[in-house]
């Protein structure tokens, strides 16, 4: 909505530009999904409540102002995936401030996502691409350091071993060829792969056969992603 002047430039296929969806109703579903969305939180406790307003705060600071910021805007994508993270752990309210830090891990790994889509329409640096990788690496490095920590490093590591073959591959034909398509390539991986990633919290934290009904979505994602642009 903020950028529909430049997506009519740049990203012409999206709904608002194309005139598939007016500005109005785009302005009034955002708002009514962002009311419907805390009150419901509230619903569970006052803790998830306070989260999902905090999700929404810093959504539309990302959307009017950081996205345009080169460093602030990939960590301010990266506070509303971490923050979602809490999200879910505040079904449990008691135990959302001795794990807060854990929602460093999406922080690092949607900031990579952000920085590499920075040069999906005119091509990206290298340099950037390489950064982003090495944010990958510590992700896994993380949710393997807290599976172990679990006593699940075993259940975890082949869900994260399918994570880095779905992400890296892509990115390093983006670091060869540092394209607009390939990088669209390696975000719309990146994207998707947060299913692969969520099976493996799931891995580290509960048992196999539940991460591997979150592991099910994944085929659905693809299947969803070619009737709409995922990045």
């Amino acid at each position: 909505m903020f950028d529909a002047e430049l997506d009519a430039i740049e990203r012409p296929e999206r709904p608002i530009p194309s005139g598939i969806v007016s500005k109005s109703a785009a302005i009034g579903l955002g708002i009514s999904l962002l009311v419907v969305g805390i009150g419901a939180s509230f619903m569970v406790n006052q803790t998830a409540g306070l989260l999902a307003i905090a999700i929404s705060i810093a959504s539309l600071v990302y959307d009017r102002f950081g996205k345009h910021h080169n460093w602030l805007g990939p960590v301010n994508m990266g506070l509303c995936r971490g923050l979602n993270l809490l999200l879910g752990v505040s079904i449990l309210p008691d135990q959302v401030m001795p794990w807060a830090w854990v929602g460093l891990v999406p922080i690092a790994y949607i900031a990579a996502i952000t920085m590499i889509s920075r040069g999906e329409v005119h091509g990206g640096s290298p340099t950037i691409l390489r950064v982003a990788g090495m944010l990958y690496a510590l992700v896994i490095g993380c949710v393997a350091a807290l599976a172990q920590r679990q006593q699940q490093l075993g259940t975890a590591l082949p869900f994260l071993a399918l994570f880095g073959y779905y992400i890296f591959p892509p990115l390093w034909r983006a670091v060869k060829d540092p394209v607009g398509r390939n990088i669209g390539l390696a975000v719309k991986a990146g994207v998707l792969s947060l299913i692969v990633m969520n099976a493996a919290w799931v891995a580290a934290f509960a048992n196999f056969p539940m991460a591997f009904l979150v592991f099910c979505l994944l085929p659905l994602s693809r299947f969803l992603a070619k009737a709409f642009a995922v990045t």
